[in-house]
């Protein structure tokens, strides 16, 4: 414990080293920098860069890079060698404050949405001094990795950190306008904060290699079902494979030498399922660890052997995995306004903050529900395994009292014990005042909202920085009413009457999996969006448009160029599985199911000659798979017409259209026809590593 103590955040430049290496001035500055947004002058900014340079080298760094977040879910990176040359030619070991402010990666094959044309290559990054720089090394490289915000030549935001960054001012702004009008003078900044859970699958390296839907898709496009899945529930929470905890030990290491608080790991529900849950930080900088976090599990992967699947849904008919995105609004001074303390009922402040959430969810539904849309999210959501793609809020019978306490509702506050007492030899424990509803895309788990759409491969910038905005503007609400007032708890009643009023219908403390909630969503209003193209409209809309502006997030170029980038990537995607599809038909799947339907014919024809009798069982066998043989070949050549069909279509939204009613539905008919194939065949005889090997050989 004390090497991992002494080890963890030790390549990370963090306060602690910046009080130690700057001088006073250089610190104040730096503080100022993050808190005030005061710009650093340039001859702050080189004394900084010198003392950065000075720490890295010191730990073996040689280049120094500008890492940031594009529009593809992943990060990208440049990196340039601390070295520059003199006017006589001479090279020297250097770092300007200028390196380290701004850089020009060019980048200009990342996506845009029509942001910047393919003549405008020029793309910038800006140190983003809110989130601390660290060290990475790969292979035999360390580099200094300088977290930033990229944009392009003309100012239009090309990455999913500044959104977030934006709505956290917005936030912060009109929480602050907020807890005025309600006669809090003393904080000075209110910030969100995230934890967000990470579930992942690993599986054998060797067995994923010899799949191309898994090497290119990240997820299996046909498979038989094993004999067993998750059904026993002995995987989850079980003892944890060797194997597996040694390569859980080995991201650990490697995630707190980062300053990544790793603290829990686990089986997960389904087979060669796990999950990883960090410390929770402020909302930016857990973004950016959890971006951290996914890089170090595919790499530790790697380097033993496994292969790590973070798709929503790698496997059909088992759980698939998400980002669970625990969420909370706290103040510089230490309080969480999301936490109810001893007396709910009585607590108007926390009333106050939850009737923003319930009126901001309810409001922007649709909104909310882009921000978890993806082509993979949408073969996970509505399962029994996940949220459906209905928005409803669970907040637990205590808190779902304590709002109504305060209108005409009759109401039973519950008078059950606050401890729960099993037995003599186990220690009494307090009641949490709220269960974990497992089926709710948003449910309040005691001092937050867990938010359990997010995909497992997503960034968690969207869904927070539309959670930020939304809420800025309900607090922009809720102040102007209360900056009126003569009566403030007076106001913050009539303000949770008219919420759970106008809002109440987002609130549903039941199963979200079953078929009745579904019907009564429907009746009470609440939008059904089941797939990405009918949730992404929201995204693109005026009334959301309106909000990002308002709130200075998005401009309306930025919003419209986000929903075609997402559009793209969604029907890139099908696309991608549907070419997939196609080639391991065709190379692999029906030559190999012809060669097993010849050596039948052929041993029965020898049978035959023998003056034996032919089991009825194996003809018809025989006739199954060349049936089937004949089905897949058409399919093959549907598959490729509707490829190139969706192919010509240059409009994001007309393409990603045509892909949701033509290519998804032809992609899971096929795939009826090849597991169907499968259990024609011999063990021997398929020709790729079936379920059963991915999910049961650690």
């Amino acid at each position: 414990m004390e090497n991992i103590l002494e080890n963890f955040a030790c390549n990370v430049f963090n306060d602690s080293v910046m009080k130690q290496r700057l001088s006073k001035n250089a610190y104040d500055a730096i503080q100022n920098a993050k808190i005030k947004g005061e710009p650093l002058s340039a001859e702050r900014a080189d004394e900084i860069a010198e003392v950065i340079k000075n720490w890295a080298i010191e730990k073996g760094a040689t280049h120094y890079c500008h890492w940031f977040q594009p529009m593809t879910e992943v990060t990208a990176e440049k990196h340039d060698a601390f070295l520059s040359k003199t006017k006589d030619n001479k090279i020297i070991i250097e770092f300007s404050g200028k390196e380290l402010i701004k850089g020009e990666p060019d980048a200009s094959s990342l996506p845009s949405g029509g942001l910047r044309a393919t003549f405008e290559a020029r793309g910038y990054t800006a140190w983003d001094v809110s989130s601390p720089i660290f060290l990475k090394t790969n292979g035999t490289v360390t580099s200094l990795y300088i977290p930033c915000a990229f944009f392009s030549q003309n100012g239009d935001v090309l990455d999913k950190k500044t959104p977030l960054l934006r709505s956290m001012d917005a936030l912060n702004k009109e929480a602050l306008k907020l807890l005025r009008a309600i006669g809090d003078t003393q904080t000075e900044r209110v910030f969100a904060n995230l934890g967000a859970e990470q579930e992942y699958f690993l599986i054998p390296r060797d067995l994923a290699n010899k799949r191309l839907d898994l090497k290119l898709c990240g997820r299996t496009l046909f498979g038989e079902l094993a004999a067993k899945g998750q059904e026993m529930n002995d995987h989850y929470f079980g003892t944890i494979n060797k194997r597996v905890a040694t390569f859980m030990q080995s991201v650990n290491m490697e995630l707190w030498k980062l300053g990544v608080s790793a603290k829990t790991f686990h089986n997960e529900v389904a087979p060669a399922q796990f999950e990883l849950a960090p410390l929770y930080d402020t909302v930016n900088i857990a973004t950016d660890q959890n971006q951290l976090i996914m890089e170090v599990l595919r790499r530790t992967a790697r380097d033993q052997d496994f292969k790590c699947l973070l798709h929503e849904k790698p496997f059909e008919g088992i759980n698939g995995s998400g980002k669970h995105n625990n969420y909370s609004l706290c103040t510089d001074k230490g309080e969480n306004l999301l936490s109810p303390g001893k007396d709910p009922k009585n607590n108007l402040k926390f009333l106050l903050f939850i009737c923003a959430f319930i009126k901001g969810v309810d409001t922007y539904q649709g909104l909310l529900r882009s921000s978890a849309a993806t082509a993979g999210n949408d073969h996970r959501l509505g399962g029994h395994e996940a949220p459906p793609g209905i928005i409803s809020i669970f907040l637990g019978e205590d808190i779902y009292n304590a709002l109504y306490y305060h209108t005409e509702k009759e109401i039973n506050l519950s008078q059950k014990s606050k401890q729960i007492n099993l037995t003599s030899s186990v220690h009494n424990v307090n009641k949490d005042i709220s269960d974990r509803n497992r089926t709710s895309p948003l449910a309040f788990t005691g001092n937050k909202f867990e938010f359990r759409m997010v995909g497992s491969q997503q960034s968690t910038s969207a869904p927070n920085f539309i959670l930020n905005t939304i809420l800025a503007e309900m607090f922009s609400q809720f102040a102007e009413k209360l900056e009126k007032s003569k009566d403030v708890n007076k106001t913050i009643i009539e303000i949770i009457n008219t919420t759970l009023k106008e809002n109440g219908r987002i609130l549903f403390n039941g199963d979200n999996y079953s078929k009745e909630w579904k019907a009564e969503a429907k009746k009470r209003g609440l939008l059904n969006l089941k797939t990405t193209p009918d949730a992404l409209k929201y995204l693109a809309d005026n009334k959301s448009g309106e909000l990002f502006e308002k709130h200075g997030v998005l401009s309306p170029r930025e919003q419209h160029a986000r929903y075609e980038i997402y559009m793209n990537r969604y029907a890139n995607a099908v696309i991608m599985e549907g070419i997939v599809f196609e080639k391991m038909l065709s190379r692999e799947i029906i030559p190999a199911a012809f060669d097993y339907s010849s050596k039948l014919s052929m041993n029965i024809n020898q049978i035959t000659k023998a003056g034996c009798n032919v089991p009825k069982s194996s003809v018809c066998k025989v006739n199954k798979i060349t049936s089937n043989i004949d089905d897949l070949e058409l399919m093959c050549k549907e598959l490729a017409n509707t490829i190139v069909s969706a192919k010509k279509n240059g409009d994001p939204e007309k393409r990603a259209i045509y892909v949701k009613n033509n290519l998804i539905p032809l992609l899971d008919k096929t795939r009826g026809y090849c597991d169907n194939l499968e259990t024609l065949l011999g063990k021997e005889a398929w020709p790729i590593p079936s379920y059963t090997e991915l999910l049961f050989s650690l």
